[in-house]
């Protein structure tokens, strides 16, 4: 009998990430008979993308303030994005950029600013406070992260362990974070994020996806294969991108394989095509390809298509996984130092030997002992 109660999926699915396209669908699979709706910060179609029309968390708290609904938090590193962070990331690229030049050093403006887009005042907006739907009937939080939540500023620590301490259920995907909530006296599980679940749950898609449009072109491109590579924005510096060039050109001379660089993410601060073209432009002609497509499924067969992955995105790797792919994280060299969502995750799940996070100068030498 199919429940009366709706199901709000809730977390960041209203910007273009992979991991967070990806996450209702996995969470709509896994029951499939409730009534559905996915929720976000901001209204937002992205259906063209293969995610979903999603409605604002505020305009739901207003239509469900009275009626039970169930609430679940889909994952991500939601923990530690703070209010800031997810306005700037769900403005169009030109106006994020212009927003933090405008408002960076204007606290006051930039506080009434974020309020306006996100139209709450919560420091931590990708948890849900219960007092905003009262006849919840369950409120849970499914595999999410926060490794950097003992940097954060110490109100949104509090305010995250207060909506957690109402939540019926909190799961998280890395033993870091469920340290650290451990610590505040939140009893977390320990599961693994649910993109582990794509081969299985959407392989049929996934496999029309291989066989036809740009994938399918890439595997006559390359036909002794190609490893898909990834990286965000932020490893833009030239000198970064040539050492990066430099590597996967050596990779690619001593394989024969080629490398097709793929946005995970289309979100400010996620990857950038200008980048991608300007590692290229150092490489040898013919070595390498930019992947245009950002359709969820696209992502997906490119990845179960190829020969391996290296790159920055989290989900970039945990796709490979499913598919039992060589795979290696990319951390920029400037947080090599610090804990990462990459490495704690990897060192949680990965068999020893596999869970290879490295630097750009590592990418060659780590790719090859995977591919080995």
């Amino acid at each position: 009998m199919r429940p009366t109660v709706p199901l709000i999926l809730f977390g960041a699915c209203d910007r273009h990430n992979f991991g967070d396209l990806l996450f209702p669908h996995i969470a709509a699979a896994l029951q499939p008979d409730r009534e559905i709706i996915v929720a976000g910060l901001a209204a937002r179609d992205l259906t063209p993308c293969g995610g979903h029309r999603v409605v604002p968390l505020v305009e739901l708290a207003g239509q469900w303030r009275g009626r039970p609904v169930e609430i679940l938090h889909v994952g991500g590193e939601i923990l530690t994005c703070d209010a800031w962070q997810a306005a700037v990331m769900l403005q169009p690229p030109a106006e994020a950029q212009a927003a933090i030049v405008h408002l960076e050093n204007q606290p006051a403006l930039r506080q009434a600013w974020v309020e306006a887009q996100l139209g709450i005042a919560d420091r931590a907006p990708y948890a849900v406070a219960r007092a905003r739907f009262p006849h919840a009937t369950r409120v849970a939080y499914q595999a999410v992260g926060g490794v950097a939540l003992d940097a954060c500023a110490p109100a949104l620590r509090a305010e995250v362990v207060a909506k957690l301490s109402e939540a019926d259920e909190v799961s998280v995907r890395d033993r870091r974070t469920q340290a650290q909530l451990a610590a505040a006296d939140i009893h977390a599980g320990l599961v693994p994020d649910p993109a582990v679940m794509v081969a299985e749950l959407f392989g049929a898609e996934i496999g029309r996806h291989i066989d036809g449009g740009e994938v399918a072109g890439l595997r006559r491109a390359f036909p002794q294969g190609y490893l898909a590579i990834q990286f965000s924005a932020d490893f833009g510096d030239d000198a970064t991108l040539a050492g990066i060039a430099a590597q996967l050109g050596r990779l690619a001379a001593e394989t024969g394989l080629g490398m097709v660089f793929f946005r995970a993410g289309a979100a400010p601060w996620h990857d950038d095509l200008d980048v991608y073209r300007r590692t290229i432009g150092r490489m040898r002609e013919g070595a390498a390809h930019l992947f245009a497509s950002l359709h969820l499924w696209d992502i997906c067969a490119l990845i179960a298509a190829s020969r391996g992955y290296c790159g920055s995105s989290l989900h970039g790797r945990i796709g490979p996984a499913a598919y039992a792919l060589p795979r290696v994280s990319l951390i920029h060299p400037g947080l090599a130092e610090r804990p990462t969502k990459q490495a704690a995750y990897a060192e949680t799940w990965e068999p020893a030997g596999m869970n290879t996070v490295v630097s750009p100068d590592g990418i060659d030498a780590a790719l090859q002992a995977a591919l080995s």
